[in-house]
């Protein structure tokens, strides 16, 4: 198949300007992320975007669902939010900037040790790693056992189809659950782990229909998906349990689904079907590389996805918004209008945006331009750092609240009982005020950390290379470190495995 030569229809693209008194941040400029050179020596094409046009955001004014569902709406709304925790003006927080030094030289230690001095060698942000978890490239070594008769395109369409169930999986695994490696043996624990028994269950054709081709994921083999099945897969038991895998396995029936959508996934129903659409888009530049705009490939993931989250989720109008809450630190409502009280993160989105633009940048050479309008993922690890460097301090009636909750919980038949720290559910506002000022923070981080390793603004560390090597790994080696039982954070989050 052709470059471009699939016919798609063509997707509308956000239309409307933000109004004057909208919180954006000059953090968030409409151009590429900084060339940064890729784990397998390629590097993303430099580009003059002079002459790209980015779509503008929705007006919230006039369609407020489509706003909150944007990406650009993430950093803004969020923003509202830091600068309250910047005036010591948190619901649930309270904040010592004393430490925000403390906790950027924390991260430039971690970046340090793993990288020094070949920092632009960091990859970007994504699931590529988790799968080459213990020094092994589990991937590159599935694409050598491909014949060469297999395409670059379709071997991309095939890493996407494997890379979209595995972020999909890739919640929340709990404290006693871990998975022994088909290939080496060798047991393997939280993402890391999901990774690994990802690619296993890819490779053995479980989300394939097609018994003749193995290595790839379409609808109907995951309508037929089970709990049972999954577990399987997994490993999951009662003496090896798995958080949420009711949840994980009800996300793999929706995105059954939610792959009947032609225009995105063609009639085979592939995610990787989505490399097609996004090639032929009228705003996809060929150039030396395909250049794909951030905005594109936010679409097909929000609206191509959109049936998979859960229907009880915060709407607008009828509209679902998927990953979005309203939060007390927002405006009120009266007199700031509905939408202004909510708050967005699409965390499982931008995680697959990162995700996906891997491969496609690795195999088909595909530049993203605006790929820098993604934020920081406000998740339990890049939170956790901010808590556990003392930057953030839950305040004392959440902290009673969140204890309580957390001993009522260890009740539970599997539930972790040493280690306590403050329980919440995802939609408690403390979780919300959190995740907010962590997408503030990390984008503030950048700044500093950059500035701390010398570099230059024009040369230095992307967002997503900070996540990568920095943030995302020292909240996880902090929490190692402040709890060596559990490795829990030091705020838990009880989840349904559909947002973290």
């Amino acid at each position: 198949m052709g470059l471009f030569n699939r016919k798609s229809s063509k997707i509308s693209t956000d239309s409307g300007s933000i109004p004057p008194n909208s919180p954006r941040t000059p953090n968030t400029p409409l151009k590429s992320p900084a060339p940064s050179k890729l784990t397998n020596g390629a590097t993303f094409s430099t580009l003059s975007l002079a002459d790209v046009s980015m779509p503008r955001p929705p007006d919230p004014n006039l369609d407020p669902a489509a706003y909150l569902r944007s990406i650009y709406a993430v950093r803004e709304r969020s923003r509202y939010i830091f600068e309250k925790a910047k005036r010591h003006q948190l619901t649930h927080f309270d904040v010592d900037m004393s430490m925000f030094e403390y906790t950027a030289k924390y991260v430039v230690s971690i970046i340090k040790r793993d990288y020094e001095p070949d920092y632009l060698s960091i990859p970007q942000h994504g699931r590529w790693q988790h799968f080459e978890v213990g020094g092994r490239p589990r991937v590159d070594q599935m694409l050598a056992t491909w014949p060469s008769s297999v395409d670059n395109q379709e071997r991309t369409r095939r890493l996407i189809d494997l890379f979209l169930v595995s972020v999909l999986l890739d919640a929340g695994a709990g404290t006693r659950w871990s998975y022994k490696s088909k290939d080496s043996g060798r047991y393997y624990r939280r993402s890391e782990g999901l990774a690994v028994a990802s690619l296993d269950m890819f490779r053995a054709g479980m989300f394939s229909s097609n018994p003749k081709q193995p290595f790839q994921v379409d609808g109907p083999a995951l309508k037929r998906l089970t709990v049972d099945h999954l577990a399987k897969g997994l490993q999951a038991s009662e003496g090896n349990p798995l958080s949420g895998l009711e949840g994980r396995a009800g996300l793999l029936t929706r995105l059954a689904d939610a792959l009947n959508n032609q225009t995105f996934f063609g009639k085979d129903a592939r995610p990787g079907n989505m490399l097609d659409y996004l090639l032929s888009h009228p705003s996809t530049r060929a150039s030396s590389v395909p250049v794909i705009l951030l905005p594109t490939l936010w679409t097909v993931l929000m609206d191509g996805l959109a049936p998979i989250w859960p229907s009880s989720r915060t709407s607008i109008a009828g509209t679902p918004l998927g990953d979005a809450w309203p939060c007390r630190s927002m405006p009120h409502s009266p007199p700031a209008q509905p939408w202004e009280t909510i708050v967005p993160f699409h965390k499982l989105t931008q995680w697959l945006a990162y995700s996906l633009m891997t491969p496609m940048s690795k195999l088909m050479h595909i530049h993203f331009a605006g790929a820098d309008l993604l934020t920081g993922l406000p998740e339990y690890r890049n939170g956790g750092l901010l808590v556990d460097t003392g930057l953030l301090t839950l305040k004392d009636a959440d902290m009673k609240r969140g204890l309580k909750a957390y001993r009522d919980n260890a009740r539970l038949k599997g539930q972790p009982g040493m280690e306590v720290v403050p329980l919440f559910t995802t939609d408690d506002d403390v979780i919300v005020e959190w995740r907010a000022v962590t997408v503030g923070f990390l984008d503030e981080l950048l700044g500093e950390v950059n500035r701390l390793l010398g570099l230059a603004s024009g040369d230095g560390l992307t967002l997503a290379q900070m996540l990568e090597a920095g943030t995302w790994k020292g909240g996880r080696e902090l929490a190692e470190v402040s709890r060596p039982n559990t490795k829990e954070p030091p705020i838990m989050i009880l989840s349904d495995g559909t947002v973290f």
